[in-house]
């Protein structure tokens, strides 16, 4: 048993403690005070923990963003960890409570657990006298859960620094497998414009929008493949004023995931290049592909296998898989930078109100995330 997990085991009431206040400061994304409360409640554990270099990063529209680092002055080449302390439940509506080693509550697995592992991996490597050779930052954003717009840009400035990036976001449940692989998702918005008229007097004289939407729904449908792990999910239709008038306007909300990169160009094409089926209506479409894929490439595949060595060398083993949901880590992995996701706690019900982790894990996960750290720092 290595040196690191040793420590950890014998702090495992203070970690639980830090994923306990960490929890209780809620921070719906939305309500930037409560996100702001949760940061100075991070901020805190950081410098008491850890005591490196803290940055904060001003955000008027969301909470306010922290860039920690911790290890040498060097800049360049360093081990990035991204992190999201938003989380998408509004104030009191999941209760915090603990039943054994089973903690449950807004956030928890998704991701107060991830952060806290972070803390304590960091704080493992100071006190076990660790040499780290590169810098190491934790950059913990604020509007992940809402799509990541105030956060994209430093998130891209840091991964460009960085010869790996940890995202130490949920697991994959029951086991703690980790990520290599997330589909990348993009959103689109589709707007369709009719010719109004009277639904009984003049009928004919009318094109619905709704009607035209209604083809849009089951054609952009076939764009979707199984097989190729292509999905298209119309998710908000609106449309209409009134029963007896023939539909003027109408929008659909487009949700779409793919595997590859290689994918985005043509199925963007597909969804922009509508046509029409319902004489006289007119077509808009906006929107991109948001983030691309987190891929299964070489590079992830040895960081699978660093990390399934020190697991062994803990006495579990480590498991992979795939998420149909995308992160942050897609954004630094687009950049062509080596990245590996699921490095979070163990648990499940991210998302949900069974949203829970598993407390005696922490200590093991941490140490995971901690000798990773440290082999890459000194690579």
């Amino acid at each position: 048993m290595s040196k690191i997990l040793n420590y950890l085991r014998e702090q495992h009431f203070s970690i639980t403690e830090t994923l306990l206040k960490l929890t209780k400061a809620e921070s719906p994304s939305h309500t930037k005070a409560l996100v702001d409360q949760c940061g100075s409640v991070l901020r805190a554990e950081f410098e008491q923990l850890i005591g490196g270099s803290i940055e904060v990063i001003e955000k008027a529209e969301v909470g306010n963003q922290y860039k920690f680092t911790y290890g040498t002055e060097e800049q360049q080449d360093q081990v990035l960890v991204i992190g999201h302390m938003d989380t998408v439940w509004d104030q009191g509506a999941l209760p915090i409570r603990q039943e054994g080693n089973i903690l449950y509550g807004p956030g928890v697995f998704d991701m107060k657990g991830g952060l806290t592992i972070t803390l304590w991996a960091l704080k493992a490597l100071k006190e076990t006298g660790a040499d780290l050779k590169r810098n190491v930052t934790f950059l913990v954003t604020t509007d992940e859960e809402i799509g990541s717009e105030y956060s994209r840009e430093i998130i891209m400035e840091e991964a460009k620094k960085s010869s790996v990036v940890f995202v130490p976001e949920s697991s994959i449940g029951p086991d703690g497998a980790v990520k290599t692989e997330r589909k990348g998702a993009g959103q689109f918005l589709l707007e369709i414009e009719g010719i109004s008229a009277h639904a009984g007097i003049n009928a004919w004289d009318g094109a619905s929008a709704i009607e035209e939407l209604a083809h849009q729904v089951l054609d952009l449908k076939k764009i979707a493949n199984r097989e190729e792990g292509i999905s298209v999910n119309v998710g908000v239709i609106k449309g209409g004023t009134r029963c007896n008038v023939i539909a003027k306007e109408a929008t659909a909300e487009i949700d779409v995931r793919i595997t590859q990169k290689s994918q985005a160009e043509q199925l963007t094409e597909r969804v922009f290049n509508r046509p029409t089926f319902v004489e006289g209506t007119k077509i808009k479409v906006t929107g991109k592909i948001e983030r691309y894929p987190l891929e299964r490439t070489d590079a992830v595949i040895q960081l699978y296998e660093d990390l399934k060595q020190i697991a062994a060398s803990h006495g579990y083993d480590l498991r992979e898989g795939s998420s149909g949901g995308a992160s942050d880590g897609n954004f630094t992995a687009g950049l062509g930078i080596p990245t590996i996701d699921g490095l979070g706690p163990v648990g499940e019900g991210a998302h949900s109100e069974n949203e829970q982790v598993d407390l005696a894990n922490l200590p093991y996960r941490a140490a995971l995330l901690a000798e990773i750290i440290y082999k890459y720092s000194n690579k």
